[in-house]
């Protein structure tokens, strides 16, 4: 049987800046920047409903059945539940809810309009219950799921390379404002798919565009609803001190503790993922109950509420930082121990993204270091976050930018210490890392 005529090669892959030249790449520019607009209003209605369900089910739901206050147990069954919901998504719809998050962050790839649905609703049954992972992962995909769609419902016989560019558009507009800053944003992108050379620029101009188009759309829409933009943000940040030789002394300390304990997190969840992928439903379910375990473990010995433990972290960690006085060394320190295990546990059998459970984790670790002589807690909180997120994503420029753009001003006075903890994290995950992955590309530099 013949396979038919051979496809025809297409000559801006096959070199990036003939693109650039040609009227078509006018033609993606201005469709990525129409594109930014419905792409980021969808992302803003994913994160808006996750939001919403989040209080329905943890604050209206317990009220209207007659509780006080939320039970420590409450997220026990709840998260159960998303046990089911999930493990039917994966089994059952296209694309098997999105990426596997213990295997790390992936931008790269086709993007897939069929594998939306299935990732929604995934993300929604993960996010919206309490699973302590990110609405980064899943937004990338459904930016660049609906891009490719849009682009073929546009213009059918649109060349490959369009396709890859407007995928990638896509999902900058999705995640432009869920870091604080649309440049945050392009960088975890551009540094989690290994772009460089020629090819980094051509991708870039529509990625920024679109991405700047969804920010001003995520401003405007988080005006206009009375909802926020729902962006990752520290208000209240304590100032930080002058570097010393002593705070230099803790830096490279906490990048290889943190090297351990992501390494110790990644490796247990991809272990435990390979379990639960043998009988999906029944462990998906279990796990969902083990992370209620957590926090209830956490509440009943603490003062402090499930929320801690639960989520990503994404909205906790500023009043983490905030309120950083309320929490002694032993609170903090079952905190780490507490949210780790529920990372890792959803990490194994869930869908979301990695990033941010790692920076409220990594942040709690470096709190808990500033009870010690030598490092302030900003600094601390800094150098934590930094070191565990590279770590866990192995993305040391993201992770750099992560740790000190969030601080603001108090950022530029930190950057000295929070890059040795970074590296040395770095180096020491690459070191720990099993013989056999040692050739990923995830662990080589970005071809030039």
């Amino acid at each position: 049987m013949s396979a038919g005529p051979p496809a025809e090669p297409d000559p801006a892959r096959e070199n990036p800046l003939a693109m650039v030249r040609t009227r078509g790449y006018l033609f993606i520019l201005l469709l990525a920047a129409l594109l930014g607009v419905p792409i980021s209003a969808v992302a803003f209605g994913f994160l808006a409903l996750v939001h919403e369900l989040q209080e329905l089910v943890y604050h209206d739901l317990p009220k209207g059945l007659g509780f006080e206050e939320t039970p420590d147990w409450w997220a026990v069954p709840l998260l159960s539940v998303s046990g089911v919901l999930v493990a039917l998504s994966i089994r059952y719809l296209p694309g098997g809810g999105g990426h596997k998050p213990a295997e790390g962050l992936k931008a790269s790839g086709g993007a897939s309009v069929s594998a939306v649905p299935g990732v929604t609703l995934a993300a929604i049954a993960s996010l919206s219950l309490g699973i302590v992972l990110g609405p980064e992962a899943p937004l990338i995909a459904i930016g660049g799921g609906l891009a490719v769609g849009l682009i073929k419902l546009l213009k059918k016989d649109a060349p490959a390379s369009a396709g890859d560019l407007l995928g990638a558009a896509g999902s900058f507009a999705a995640i432009s404002a869920l870091f604080g800053s649309p440049l945050l944003g392009a960088f975890l992108l551009m540094e989690a798919t290994g772009l460089g050379g020629a090819m980094l620029g051509v991708v870039l101009v529509p990625g920024l565009l679109a991405a700047g188009v969804g920010s001003l759309m995520f401003t405007g829409l988080g005006s206009w609803t009375g909802l926020g933009t729902f962006s990752m943000s520290l208000q209240h940040v304590p100032q930080a001190d002058r570097p010393t030789v002593a705070a230099f002394g803790w830096a490279l300390l906490v990048g290889v503790v943190a090297a351990f304990l992501g390494e110790g997190i990644r490796r247990a969840s991809l272990r435990l993922q390979g379990v639960v992928e043998r009988r999906r439903l029944i462990l998906t379910t279990l796990a969902g109950a083990l992370i209620g375990v957590c926090a209830l473990v956490f509440a009943a010995a603490t003062d402090k509420p499930i929320s801690d433990v639960l989520y990503s972290g994404e909205s906790t960690v500023g009043p983490l930082l905030a309120e950083h006085a309320s929490y002694s060394v032993g609170v903090l320190v079952l905190l780490v121990v507490c949210k780790s295990l529920a990372y890792c546990l959803s990490l194994s059998a869930f869908r979301g993204g990695p990033v941010f459970p790692a920076v409220f984790i990594g942040g709690a670790g470096g709190i808990a270091l500033a009870h010690l002589p030598g490092v302030d807690t900003t600094t601390g909180f800094a150098m934590g976050v930094g070191a565990l997120s590279v770590a866990m994503l192995r993305l040391p420029m993201t992770c750099v930018l992560l740790a000190t753009l969030l601080l603001g001003s108090e950022g530029i006075t930190v950057t000295p210490l929070v890059i040795p903890a970074v590296v040395v994290a770095y180096v020491v995950t690459l070191w720990l890392a099993p013989r056999k992955e040692q050739g990923s590309p995830r662990l080589q530099p970005a071809a030039a």
